[in-house]
């Protein structure tokens, strides 16, 4: 290491008291994290691109500074899911600070890689307080029935007012409309719930109208609109 020849020339002062990091909780523990080996924990990180017209929810289970678990939600961008595969493939098995390093493609995905590293070494996890952590699989708990993201569709203008596309429970196929034509509920069909029930051999049909449901006062609309259409 090489020192100018004004700090060759001070004097030494001899440091005092020095404590460590200041501990942050862990599942479970409170932890006086120095390397990346000493950390651990389940979060959420969410990231955009430059333009903004796309972006990423990614979720990671780090044990003991390694990633073990990954789960790569996008929105917005078709390049995006390429990018995201790609992504769930590379990530596990490397340390968190091999992952804030690696090129991730797209920058919806490096800016969440950035936003959860920081939940991570700040001890602002979602399990932070999960005695021994949460499970690898964990992840998917945030997909639900059929394994499908939780997306919400929603468009709107000052002149047609308000259509809902798609909610958490699934493609809305109606919106239900009281006497003044205002929203009071919508039916939709459950397309994980399909899907699981085609793929184990139920007819398409069946499959589809036993995943039919409503919200709200779908029931009591005095008129019934298709929101991709009308």
């Amino acid at each position: 290491m090489n020192y100018s020849h004004e700090v060759i020339n001070m004097k030494c002062i001899k440091q005092g008291p020095n404590h460590g990091p200041a501990p942050i909780p862990q599942e479970g523990n409170w932890t006086k994290a120095k390397e990346i080996k000493d950390i651990s924990g389940l979060s959420h990180g969410v990231g955009w691109c430059a333009p903004q017209q796309g972006t990423c929810k990614l979720t990671l289970n780090v044990k003991n500074g390694i990633i073990e678990e990954v789960l790569v939600e996008t929105i917005g961008c078709s390049g995006m899911t390429h990018s995201a595969a790609m992504a769930a493939e590379i990530l596990g098995s490397k340390t968190i600070l091999e992952a804030l390093n690696t090129d991730l493609v797209c920058d919806a995905i490096n800016v969440a890689m950035r936003e959860i590293f920081l939940q991570l070494v700040y001890g602002r996890t979602q399990s932070a307080f999960s005695e021994d952590g949460l499970p690898i699989g964990a992840g998917l708990e945030d997909l639900g029935k059929g394994l499908r993201s939780q997306v919400g569709t929603m468009y709107g203008t000052k002149e047609k007012g308000v259509r809902y596309l798609e909610m958490a429970e699934g493609y809305v196929l109606e919106l239900g409309l009281d006497e003044n034509d205002e929203v009071i509920g919508y039916k939709f069909v459950h397309l994980g719930k399909m899907m699981e029930a085609i793929r184990n051999g139920v007819d398409p049909k069946e499959a589809y109208e036993k995943n039919i449901g409503t919200y709200g006062r779908f029931n009591d609309s005095v008129k019934f609109i298709d929101p991709r259409k009308e």
